[in-house]
């Protein structure tokens, strides 16, 4: 449920609240506006009197939510969240393209990457140190040594970083170096990994499992939130399915389905789902026109010689025209690149 505090409600009325949930054996997660305070009470609800609530000095109304997901949910705030790190917004008017190798293979692969983005307008820089891989015998990533250069690089490039977690036990040693972290598709129901995410003071890009259902995935960023991390980013990217033409085909109407189900940012992957450079373009134009908030594109200076994920990645001369064409798309729906 949410409780929605008169306009004006004190802070000793707002802790009142507060300790009356905690005394039900629930957890309250409060949202202070503007004008008033919004209270999200989690947890199992349905002995709770809802009346009662009423009876409490400062309570203006108690709405009851009945998704399975709360904290994630537009009942529980209609106002999109705008992410905001060392400047730049997610989820606001800027459309972001977060973009860069799939993974971190050596300074000089990623300085060069890094380099090219950055001339396209770019300031968020996407390139992983783990790598999880069907094959055991496949490229793994660079691990800790990798994050150091990616620390490095961006510092110099001045490009915000963004770098997979696959592990519990990483999670605070990741974000020691990265400025947001991804939980990837494979580990959307690493529920520990999200737990853990989940008490850390920095964003995260959740993508979608292979085939997880819409409210399996929105479930997932709702066990982060309820560890008291608010700065989620959903990243849709597509879902495995009896076509092959296709890496992972992706329903572009889930991007507005999205955005009327939960007040996260939403972005999308073109490059895994499309699973080939060629139409990663035309398809990140249809993808911006349907209104997501930004892109995780797979860009590399080689291709043919990448460790990881070459095939998908585009080179700088087709990704510079890209974002050419998506400022113009950016402007036709009153929206900026």
């Amino acid at each position: 449920m949410i409780i929605v505090m008169k306009q004006g409600a004190s802070p000793s009325q707002i802790q009142a609240i507060k300790e009356e949930i905690e005394g039900l054996g629930l957890s309250p997660f409060i949202e202070a506006g503007s004008e008033r305070t919004i209270i999200g009470v989690v947890g199992d609800d349905r002995a709770v009197q809802l009346d009662h609530f009423y009876t409490l000095r400062g309570v203006e109304k108690v709405i009851p939510i009945l998704k399975p997901y709360k904290l994630v949910s537009r009942e529980f705030q209609p106002n999109g969240t705008q992410i905001s790190v060392k400047g730049q917004v997610i989820g606001g008017k800027k459309i972001q393209v977060i973009a860069g190798p799939c993974a971190i293979e050596s300074p000089d692969q990623l300085r060069m990457a890094a380099h090219a983005v950055k001339k396209a307008g770019v300031t968020i820089m996407r390139a992983s140190a783990f790598k999880p891989r069907t094959s055991p015998y496949d490229f793994q990533g660079t691990g800790k040594e990798g994050l150091k250069w990616l620390k490095e690089i961006g510092d110099e490039e001045e490009l915000v970083t963004e770098t997979e977690v696959m592990d519990p036990r990483d999670v605070g040693m990741v974000g020691s170096y990265a400025d947001i972290l991804r939980v990837g598709a494979r580990n959307m129901q690493n529920f520990d990994l999200l737990k853990e995410v989940g008490q850390i003071n920095k964003p995260v890009v959740l993508k979608n499992g292979l085939a997880s259902t819409m409210k399996e995935f929105l479930l997932a960023a709702e066990y982060i939130m309820s560890q008291g991390n608010k700065n989620v980013i959903l990243c849709y990217r597509g879902i495995r399915s009896f076509e092959t033409a296709i890496r992972f085909p992706l329903d572009i109407g889930m991007i507005p389905l999205l955005k009327k189900e939960t007040h996260l940012p939403v972005i999308i992957d073109p490059s895994h789902s499309m699973g080939r450079p060629d139409i990663v373009p035309e398809a990140s134009c249809g993808m911006i026109a349907a209104g997501a908030d930004g892109l995780l594109v797979d860009v590399h200076c080689h291709p043919d010689e990448a460790l990881c994920d070459g095939k998908q990645a585009l080179q700088p001369e087709h990704f510079y025209p890209m974002m050419e064409n998506l400022r113009k798309i950016a402007v036709a729906i009153g929206r900026e690149l």
